[in-house]
């Protein structure tokens, strides 16, 4: 039976759901982040209990991405060659993508979910580095898991979530208006909720609560670079939509973010492409589909 969506209230409907545990190597990892003393030995200690997940961060490590000449075989040592943030991070995308259900709900696609998270992540840190911005690891991370509550949500209000799946019209109307139209509160929210609740840092809750809010951030002038390059990834194309409905919007908002810098969107994209070719594989997502230097190449679209 569907939930009355006019009383439905964020915090007691994920409440009810019972959030998933992040597992207690992502829990040791954050932990250890908060005091500043703590270096390589510390961090490898949590990572290599997890013989899983030391095997995607050697994977992450040795990828082309970074370029070493030789393989890397020791945590320890991937965290002093890439440094403890990125490996952190990483980590912590790695845990939440083991965790997030698929709700199979109605024409939502979990995988094109992930792979439109990977884009937005590795083009938040792209551009934070590009940019020197602050911390553009926790950048790449908050891009990764800005859309992290969707499936959770559609999964308790399946009936909701596949009438506005469908109501997006291949993405001519943003997820996060149906929500605020229908219950007042939208996946950022929850997302937000969601980082809170496992104990994320606060600045990064308000990074990924922030990415609907672009109109907020262009107002703001330089005091907030950072949540408009989260809320900038938001708007490139999802997988399965075929069209780019939000082009020109992006396109504005990116040359708002940039302010003539040098930062050619056509050589930014090539570098995305790029690497999302080389973690796809890292964290099993299919890398078929229109790319983003295609997605740039194309003519307005109006069709479907």
């Amino acid at each position: 039976m569907s939930k009355n969506t006019q009383t439905v209230r964020l915090d007691q409907l994920l409440t009810g759901a019972q959030l998933p545990a992040l597992p207690q190597s992502a829990i040791r990892l954050l932990e250890l982040s908060r005091d500043p003393d703590n270096g390589p030995a510390e961090f490898a200690v949590p990572i290599e209990s997890d013989p899983g997940l030391a095997s995607q961060v050697l994977r992450f490590v040795n990828s082309s991405y970074f370029g070493f000449s030789r393989e890397i075989s020791s945590v320890k040592l991937a965290i002093s060659l890439v440094g403890i943030r990125t490996v952190k991070n990483f980590s912590l995308w790695s845990a939440v993508f083991s965790l997030v259900p698929n709700p199979r709900c109605g024409p939502f696609d979990l995988k094109a979910l992930w792979k439109d998270s990977l884009r937005r992540g590795l083009l938040a840190r792209t551009l934070g580095s590009r940019l020197r911005l602050d911390a553009s690891e926790d950048l790449f991370s908050a891009a990764l898991l800005q859309d992290m509550a969707v499936p959770l949500l559609a999964k308790e209000l399946p009936n909701e979530y596949r009438e506005m799946f469908e109501s997006r019209d291949h993405g001519r109307r943003r997820l996060s208006d149906l929500e605020m139209e229908r219950f007042g509160w939208n996946h950022a929210d929850a997302a937000a909720h969601m980082a809170r609740v496992w104990n994320l840092p606060e600045s990064f809750v308000d990074l990924i609560r922030g990415h609907v809010h672009t109109s907020q951030w262009l107002e703001s002038g330089d005091q907030h670079r950072d949540r408009l390059a989260i809320s900038l990834t938001a708007l490139l194309p999802a997988d399965t939509d075929g069209n780019w409905h939000d082009r020109e919007a992006f396109l504005q908002t990116y040359q708002a973010l940039v302010q003539g810098q040098g930062t050619e969107l056509a050589e930014v994209f090539a570098q995305v492409d790029s690497e999302f070719a080389e973690f796809a594989p890292i964290m099993k997502i299919s890398g078929h589909g229109m790319s983003l230097c295609d997605s740039l190449a194309q003519p307005t679209a109006c069709g479907p």
